[in-house]
């Protein structure tokens, strides 16, 4: 399984997780099959880039997202991609990956989603 987060600088396992997910830098993801880290630069339209972060990360074979939160056009787009999404992260990624795999966030749902961000795509 692929785990993808939301960081604010150069990505990484020590990197923090992004509280505005269009707008983080980098993703970074882990898979729990190979033990692989890597980053995905954030190349989407909130930097003057093509496509939508759930684009991205589908491309790139992204199972789950763990975020500390989102708005609920991007819940929906994840949807649509088969990409399973949980909120409450903080801390660094590695603390968001450790989070998820021990079952302590909940799954985002449009209920749960960030009412600030309901007036935009991500």
């Amino acid at each position: 399984m692929r785990i993808a987060v939301p960081t604010e600088g150069r990505g990484g396992l020590d990197d923090f997780v992004s509280m505005h997910f269009g707008r983080a830098a980098t993703f970074t993801v882990y898979d729990t099959e190979t033990g692989e880290v890597f980053v995905i630069p954030n190349t989407s339209e909130h930097f003057g880039g093509t496509g939508t972060p759930p684009e991205l990360l589908a491309k790139a074979g992204v199972d789950v997202v763990v975020c500390g939160n989102l708005g609920p056009k991007a819940i929906l787009a994840f949807e649509q991609f088969g990409i399973r999404v949980y909120s409450g992260a903080s801390g660094t990624a590695r603390d968001a990956i450790e989070a998820f795999l021990n079952g302590v966030l909940r799954p985002a749902s449009l209920d749960t989603a960030c009412p600030d961000h309901r007036h935009h795509i991500f």
